[in-house]
């Protein structure tokens, strides 16, 4: 049987970058995941284990970093396309390269006070949980996949270190989390009607994001309380707010070995592994009866 070899291509998938940009008010953020195809002269690799055209994946993903740091990401149709010229004109066997780019918008949360908090559009999900038993009607409303993120701001240190650790201390982080949020209202809310609810929910919400952008964060323990102490502050239809709050890592890309410098621009988000904060907030004297899952 003879065997010929077809149509091949290969690259690097699912490159996570965020691009920060501090010089504007509010900062401007590029998040972006990134997909790069390479094909052209390349049977031999395949043919006979010959890698002298193979340009390394690992080298485009760090391309993708170091030309969002050298030129910017004005919108991911240019920066696409300077991609994509980069591996064809730069690498003789590549002849066609192929990139694509998916971005997630980000919205201010706040005034220009707050120039540095964002709030990822879409995604969320309004949710309740209603429970009728002996004692009466029982109302949990709540938000999930609320995606959040301070681009400084934050910091974490003077924590506990044993042998194990190699995390470094930091006094200016990103800080992205989402927030997955549940409330308790009180007596079931008797009394409130459709339009209530409504307006209960989007006062939470604006509240959870308040907090979130107004609280300079030592850790996300601390931010966690500061957002549940202010939604029960302000809501006296609320009596207990259940927080669970991923940590969204994401770690400053490593450009010196590219001659370029990262101050705080150029990101690798993280989907995993992640410290997971979760607590709840409660009035003093209240029995706590969001269920902890």
């Amino acid at each position: 049987m003879v065997t010929v070899l077809g149509q091949n291509q290969y690259g690097k998938a699912e490159v996570r970058i965020v691009r920060v940009s501090r010089d504007t008010v509010p900062h401007r953020v590029k998040d972006l995941t990134v997909g790069i195809a390479l094909s052209g002269d390349l049977a031999a690799t395949h043919l006979t284990g010959d890698n002298s055209a193979v340009l390394p994946t690992d080298t485009a993903k760090n391309t993708v970093y170091a030309l969002a740091r050298q030129h910017g990401i004005a919108c991911i149709e240019e920066y696409g396309g300077l991609l994509a010229r980069h591996f064809v004109d730069t690498q003789p066997a590549i002849h066609r390269a192929r990139v694509r780019i998916e971005e997630y918008g980000w919205s201010p949360i706040a005034s220009p006070a707050f120039p540095h908090s964002f709030v990822r559009d879409g995604g969320e999900v309004r949710t309740t949980e209603v429970v009728r038993d002996g004692s009466g009607l029982r109302i949990v409303s709540g938000v999930t996949g609320l995606i959040v993120m301070n681009t400084t701001a934050s910091e974490f240190r003077g924590y506990v270190k044993d042998r194990y650790t190699t995390l470094r201390e930091t006094s200016d982080r990103v800080l992205a989390t989402e927030v997955n949020a549940r409330w308790h209202l009180v007596a079931g809310g008797d009394g409130m009607s459709a339009d209530d609810f409504d307006t209960s929910y989007t006062r939470t919400r604006r509240h959870l994001l308040d907090a979130f952008a107004q609280t300079y964060s030592l850790s996300l323990q601390q931010t966690l309380y500061a957002m549940g102490h202010h939604v029960l502050e302000n809501h006296p239809e609320t009596d207990e707010i259940r927080l669970s709050m991923p940590n969204k890592h994401h770690f400053l890309v490593d450009l010196e070995p590219f001659g370029q410098k990262n101050d705080n621009e150029v990101y690798f988000a993280a989907d995993r592994p992640y410290g997971l904060i979760e607590g709840t907030v409660h009035r003093e004297g209240v029995t706590p009866v969001i269920p902890v899952d």
